[in-house]
């Protein structure tokens, strides 16, 4: 079976496995293709051949255990933000020690497990964070490998809820705070300075900012380096994909500054995918339940609602859509909208869509990051399940959550 990446249109065949799918499974259905993910991963490991580097997998663009298991079989690290994310990657057989600890919330249950659990590194994002994290490696008599995340100040083309590098951002620290860290943790027996971070944001197509962040950075990294002993310079992730044509964006471009100014360091890059892995190895499929005309609009209603894909609602998002089955005849502009009691419930406003019914099959493509893992239970919907694509044969990596399922925490009065 060809792969459900976002670079090829779907044929026949793949188009009869889908609707298969979709009749054993149901919908909502979220449909991502193995080999697409692990090319994806590949990609970046043969561009960095030469400089020391660890790819680290960022968990919150997609968490399903099975994929997970499969980057961790490939070698790769993990980039958490939480204790549930760590729970999760350990599940799936990653190794704490390939494990990078983000995020500006952390909580003192959250450092002991990882603390226990001997991540590689925390990126440290405040001095009270800090001051707590060394408290917990004193309690538990385990020193903590730390970074501190560095805000350069550099504007990344990009959504501005997932734009991170701003000083108005609520991410990391100025140079001059993070080096005053960095002096003032040198005579501490628990806090190790092993690294430095910085990550300008989110679905970032041109490599001119992060290069230019690079450079801003890399002064700093030279001073740290004549009194702490810094293995690591972690760039964070971000680079994204070309939602609107269906094309996956050059690593290349992104990964050069970093390989140049890398090459004779001795540092460890560490580098923090997660679009670029999951996003183009993923579909959503839906199934139209009415088409309804109002005045001069129409609208195309489908089973998946905001719940089980919040990114054009959240973002004002651009996924591809596409009828599995075209039928002939001219296409039209329709609102592609879901079921849920919200007018941000849509999928596509004015879009061109060849001619459908009710009963068809929709493909809402590039939907493998930020998709499921941004899906909820609003208006009580059950979330959809997940099914594994691999050499053609696909595996059920998720059931469709239950009313009863929805329903087992609460205690009733």
């Amino acid at each position: 079976m060809p792969q459900i990446s976002a670079q090829k249109k779907q044929g026949a065949g793949s188009a009869r496995q889908l609707e298969n799918l979709a009749r054993r499974y149901g919908t909502p259905l979220y449909v991502y293709d193995w080999n697409t993910i692990a090319a994806a991963w590949r990609e970046f490991d043969q561009e960095l051949t030469g400089i020391p580097h660890l790819i680290c997998a960022a968990v919150k663009a997609n968490a399903n255990l099975a994929l997970l298991g499969g980057l961790a079989r490939l070698g790769s690290g993990f980039d958490i933000v939480s204790g549930g994310e760590l729970a999760r990657v350990l599940q799936a057989g990653g190794v704490a020690g390939r494990v990078v600890f983000s995020g500006v919330g952390k909580t003192r249950d959250e450092m002991d497990a990882a603390l226990q659990a001997g991540v590689l590194l925390f990126n440290v994002e405040s001095a009270p964070e800090l001051a707590l994290l060394e408290a917990r490696a004193r309690a538990r008599r385990r020193p903590a490998g730390f970074g501190i995340r560095v805000n350069p100040n550099i504007a990344a083309p990009t959504h501005p809820h997932i734009a991170t590098g701003l000083h108005r951002h609520k991410f990391g620290l100025t140079a001059s705070a993070a080096l005053a860290l960095y002096e003032q943790t040198r005579a501490s027996r628990w806090l190790q300075a092993r690294g430095l971070s910085f990550h300008i944001g989110s679905q970032i197509l041109d490599s001119k900012p992060l290069a230019a962040a690079l450079v801003k950075i890399l002064p700093l990294v030279h001073h740290l380096r004549q009194f702490a002993p810094l293995e690591y310079l972690d760039v964070g992730g971000g680079i994204g994909i070309d939602y609107r044509h269906g094309r996956a964006v050059p690593v290349r471009p992104f990964l050069a500054p970093l390989k140049k100014h890398l090459q004779a360091s001795g540092l460890t890059l560490l580098l923090e995918p997660g679009r670029r892995l999951f996003a183009a190895a993923g579909l959503l499929l839906t199934r139209v339940l009415y088409i309804k005309d109002n005045a001069r609009r129409r609208f195309v209603i489908v089973d998946a609602g905001h719940n089980d894909l919040i990114r054009p609602a959240f973002y004002d998002a651009y996924h591809r859509i596409a009828p599995l089955r075209p039928r002939a005849g001219a296409a039209r502009r329709v609102d592609i909208v879901g079921p849920i009691c919200e007018t941000a419930d849509f999928f596509a406003r004015e879009r061109r869509l060849a001619p459908v019914r009710a009963g068809d099959l929709l493909a809402i493509y590039d939907a493998g990051a930020y998709g499921f893992s941004l899906s909820s239970n609003y208006n009580a919907r059950p979330r959809a399940a997940e099914v594994l694509l691999e050499n053609g044969r696909a595996r059920l990596i998720r059931r469709r959550e239950t009313h009863a399922d929805l329903m087992a925490l609460e205690m009733e009065l």
